[in-house]
């Protein structure tokens, strides 16, 4: 007969958001939140503050009729109170919608509506925001009101209509700083976050209990962010992008104390808040981690020297400005993930027993795998392929905190037969686990039966002293089908010299890659989440709206 199976010994005790909170609240309650306020000093509270007050925002949203599973939205920046609704939502049993508010109007209201957002929690300088698309908002029936550092907010433009509004701060005095807090199953839904959509509606995410809980384990892991309460956290990614990246939920678990910009996140106001409340760790997009290093390489006294680690992610993370932040004495990382990995699924540090003169060209990586994700590439007919670093397919992922599916919309093109998420992103991975992406599948320059990697040339531009910002998009070609346009951003003062900037790549790239259209723009036009919107470029470029100087050919071969 065969032996019986053997059962662990171990407790069944779930993976919760409500666990998370005690956590922070219980263990950590010294720790420190401190909220940007512009030019004044900071505002700031503890873990204990927070949980009292996020105990107090349950009350009131149980008095609202929020109940078990009901969507909870939030149109807020990086504040202390969005902070209180990542707890107290989940914790209550509800699930906390970040809405971008970088989306269009119509795109506002099909989220609100497509998750049944029953409540909303809005910050005073988001008002103007909300108040043209609330009254289309078909679910909502009331609304927060969370007043600025400068006194009360103006509620008026959302009173009037279907939902009923409230101020924050009211609602919060007349509750009690104590909530029976929910014991939710761990595969229920904590928080949802819908995708940019570039294209099509935006498509809606719902993250677990269990995976926002590991997904933070993760976080604090050596290997990625290594976070303890000896650090302090500033998450300037938006907490209504893929949850900050993490940040926050990783923070409170670890007792990292939190210091949140708000909506200053331009270089001289995040520069002041820095030198403020001295982080050690920090995460944002490319064009942030530009912008302040241009700040304080030409501003005297910019210090920067608390922060160990950065976090960059978003988008491709040029080599150069890597080697920017070495100079400024700060570490950056290249990360990657998607919305519908929680985010993070691969961090750019060295493999052990790297030489010094090589931690450059691993960090330049688009990241090793983390713990807890697995990654294939494969070809255009599913096959899988070699991890050696050289065969090119699509990336695919798995693991604990990988969507399986998106909310309410069918999309099988997006995973696999067996289950793995199509990534849409292009490139190579190796035996160590490293991944390399040379382009997202719908940016790949087609040209005369091979591929250019837009990502790869943007990086050369960019690493030329003149350059601020590049993007390079594939536009037609009676020849080669397409061919690059580079779309260049200059430092200003500059003149463009599109034979110059050709002959600065020419020992860096393979000569067919070489540009022969270049055009100069103000301004890299983004997504809602900061990417670069490569379809505007192409749009315009059909529309003949870009100025676009042509250079003789370059050689093929």
């Amino acid at each position: 007969m065969p032996e019986p199976r053997v059962l662990s010994t171990m407790m069944d005790f779930p993976l919760t958001l409500t666990a998370l909170l005690r956590q922070g609240r219980d263990v950590h309650g010294e720790s420190e939140v401190w909220t940007a306020t512009g030019d004044g000093a900071p505002r700031h509270t503890t873990f204990t503050g927070v949980a009292e007050r996020a105990a107090r925002l349950a009350g009131a949203l149980r008095r609202l009729g929020v109940g078990e599973g009901d969507r909870v939205g939030t149109v807020a920046w990086n504040t202390q109170e969005h902070l209180e609704a990542y707890l107290a939502v989940p914790a209550m049993g509800a699930v906390l919608h970040t809405l971008n508010i970088r989306l269009f109007p119509e795109q506002l209201v099909y989220i609100a509506d497509h998750a049944e957002d029953r409540v909303l929690v809005v910050e005073a300088s988001l008002v103007p925001v909300l108040a043209p698309v609330l009254p289309r908002m078909s679910t909502v029936r009331a609304v927060l009101v969370v007043d600025g550092p400068d006194g009360p907010a103006d509620t008026a433009p959302l009173e009037g209509g279907h939902a009923e509004v409230l101020r924050y701060a009211d609602a919060l005095d007349a509750e009690e700083p104590e909530f029976a807090w929910a014991e939710p199953d761990e595969r229920a839904a904590a928080a949802m976050c819908y995708t940019s959509g570039t294209t099509g509606n935006p498509k809606g995410v719902v993250y677990s209990h269990r995976s926002v809980f590991l997904h933070s384990m993760m976080v604090c892991s050596g290997e990625v962010l290594a976070l303890s309460a000896r650090d302090r956290v500033l998450p300037i990614v938006p907490m209504f992008h893929a949850n900050s990246w993490g940040m926050p939920h990783a923070a409170w678990l670890s007792g990292a104390d939190l210091a949140l910009p708000d909506r200053f996140l331009q270089p001289e106001p995040l520069a002041r808040f820095i030198a403020q409340t001295r982080p050690t760790v920090s995460g944002a997009v490319p064009t942030v981690w530009n912008d302040l290093a241009r700040h304080a390489e030409t501003r005297p006294g910019v210090d920067l020297s608390s922060l160990r680690q950065i976090a960059c992610g978003g988008a491709a993370v040029p080599r150069a400005l890597i080697e920017r932040y070495d100079r400024l004495g700060v570490r950056l990382d290249q990360a990657w993930g998607m919305t519908e990995t929680s985010p993070i699924a691969a961090l750019a540090t060295p493999p052990k027993g790297v030489p010094e003169s090589e931690q450059l060209d691993w960090r330049s990586k688009t990241g090793r795998v983390v713990a807890g994700v697995e990654c294939r590439v494969t070809d255009d007919e599913g096959r899988v392929l070699p991890r050696d670093g050289e065969t090119v397919g699509q990336f695919e992922v798995r693991g604990p905190w990988v969507t399986a599916s998106y909310y309410r919309v069918d999309d099988p093109e997006k995973f696999s037969p067996d289950g793995w998420l199509r990534t849409g992103d292009v490139g190579t991975l190796d035996e160590r686990g490293f991944m390399h992406i040379s382009d997202r599948a719908k940016d790949v320059v087609k040209s005369g039966g091979e591929w250019i990697s837009s990502v790869e040339l943007e990086n050369e531009l960019m690493a030329h002293p003149d350059v601020v910002e590049a993007a390079v998009v594939g536009v037609p070609d009676p020849r080669w089908d397409e061919r690059p346009l580079a779309c260049v951003v200059l430092r200003e003062g500059v003149e463009g010299d599109p034979a110059a900037l050709r002959d600065f790549l020419a020992p860096r790239v393979a000569k067919w890659w070489l540009p022969e259209r270049f055009t100069f723009i103000p301004e890299v036009p983004r997504t809602s989440v900061g990417k670069f919107d490569k379809k505007v470029l192409r749009q315009r470029y059909a529309e003949q709206a870009l100025e676009v100087h042509t250079l003789d050919a370059a050689p093929r071969g």
